[in-house]
């Protein structure tokens, strides 16, 4: 059984967590030019934001969060950030299990919307994002390493 924690991203444990989430990006980034940007704590904390990590108790093995962002002409707008499944832990159906919990939190929060973005080569978060109901949008931030932005209304 998946769990989730709420944790400050600045936390030891979500700190190691994100080392190594970005540390297999830049592995595999093509031409070697992620960027890796940790995020800030104080945009994780509710209603602003939220950071989970996910597994059993003291045994994390991914995470994610939910930031809001100004709002669009839809409403209130959160973003999904740092979504993150261990290798050996993926096809399980925890990726699906995280973005769900980070939705139902935006939800709460009266969130119009969620919107993410991700790098073309991460084929099988883009289809975990459409089977979840985001489409894809123009892009919306100057993210460097993303070239494709989606997504998700939710009211």
């Amino acid at each position: 059984m998946l769990e989730f924690r709420d944790a400050s991203p600045a936390d030891p444990v979500s700190h190691a967590i994100l080392v190594e989430y970005f540390a297999l990006r830049a592995a595999e980034f093509p031409g070697g030019t992620y960027t890796p940007t940790f995020p800030i704590p104080s945009a994780f904390e509710p209603p602003a934001g939220v950071f989970l990590l996910a597994g059993s108790a003291g045994a994390p093995v991914g995470c994610g969060g939910i930031r809001q962002l100004d709002d669009s002409a839809a409403g209130i707008r959160y973003e999904v950030k740092h979504l993150f499944l261990r290798p050996e832990t993926r096809g399980q159906g925890w990726g699906r299990a995280i973005l769900d919990e980070l939705e139902h939190r935006a939800r709460r929060w009266g969130a119009a919307e969620l919107v993410l973005d991700t790098h073309h080569t991460l084929e099988a978060a883009g289809a975990l994002y459409a089977r979840s109901g985001f489409e894809q949008i123009e892009r919306y931030n100057d993210n460097p390493n993303a070239t494709r932005w989606y997504r998700k209304t939710l009211i």
